[in-house]
């Protein structure tokens, strides 16, 4: 089968602009669905149910097989439950400290997923690689206004730790994933791997909530507004996620991907007219220095 015909540079990248914003807009809408009662594994739960049945469709017109190459079906729960961990990570995180912040930590998973291929018999990074991840850890110093915080005489509080602390483990999470997707399940389609993990990460919340694992995980929003932005995190989740995996083949992905790293500045945009949450200007620069090095981690020369 010939592989599908690129779009021209220009749509590819206004696709995954769009996309971005779609994942940015998602967001916002779960931190204003929990400011009014939405539990978290609930979101989860509607999020990952209504996209899985949209790709369910997908496979099934498109008559993809579903049979898994031999010894991958272990590798496959091992990324629905790690998909699962990073999504209640990044919902932590986001419930509790500014949206764009919790971005920018849980962005940070190119440098993670490097070192954690290198320790894995992966290559070494190389000095330019190095370069970035110290430019990167820089900036997320000036991004979570730690010299402020450090020199300030209260301490932190615990929802900002727990914040913090929670999008940097969906970022470890989520290099996890990416390194058994790389080398575990590259034979697979995209597609169908997609869709197998989001029944799982379905699954997973189906049973912590009947667990109460997380206390409240499974409330209903509180009133109205509550609802909308429920529908507004699932609509926006699917259509984006969704429309990822059929464009992909068409994006160049290995030359447009850095084109997402735009997620956190729609975040903030969105964030500041939405919740009106406004990062310092120190934060603000903090940042820029952060998403610059990811694009420049992520962009391949030889693309």
């Amino acid at each position: 089968m010939t592989a599908p015909a690129l779009f021209p540079r220009h749509i590819a990248v206004m696709i995954l602009a769009l996309l971005a914003c779609s994942f940015a807009g998602n967001h916002i809408a779960a931190r204003i669905a929990f400011d009014n009662q939405t539990g978290l594994l609930l979101a989860i739960l509607c999020r990952s149910g209504v996209t899985m049945l949209v790709l369910l469709g997908i496979v099934l017109w498109q008559r993809q097989a579903l049979q898994m190459p031999p010894g991958a079906w272990r590798w496959q729960l091992l990324l629905g439950l790690l998909i699962a961990t990073q999504s209640i990570c990044l919902y932590t995180a986001v419930a509790r400290i500014p949206v764009a912040l919790a971005l920018l930590i849980g962005n940070t998973f190119p440098i993670l997923l490097a070192l954690l291929t290198w320790a894995l018999g992966g290559s070494a990074p190389t000095r330019r690689t190095v370069m970035l991840m110290g430019l990167i850890l820089t900036g997320l110093v000036f991004a979570l206004d730690l010299p402020a915080r450090l020199s300030a005489s209260e301490q932190a509080g615990p929802e900002w730790i727990l914040g913090v602390s929670a999008s940097f483990l969906a970022a470890c999470v989520f290099a996890c994933a990416l390194w058994i997707t790389d080398h575990k399940l590259s034979s697979l389609r995209g597609s169908v791997r997609s869709m197998l993990t989001l029944m799982i990460v379905f699954s997973s919340m189906v049973v912590a909530g009947s667990a109460d694992l997380i206390p409240g995980g499974m409330n209903l929003p509180a009133n109205a507004t509550g609802w909308t932005a429920l529908g507004a995190l699932i609509l926006l989740y699917g259509i984006a996620f969704c429309m990822l995996f059929v464009t992909v083949p068409r994006l160049n992905m290995a030359k447009n991907a850095p084109v997402m790293n735009m997620e956190p500045i729609a975040t903030l945009l969105f964030g500041w007219l939405l919740l009106d949450q406004v990062l310092s200007g120190m934060q603000m620069i903090g940042g820029a220095i952060v998403l610059t090095g990811i694009v420049l981690l992520t962009y391949r020369k030889d693309a």
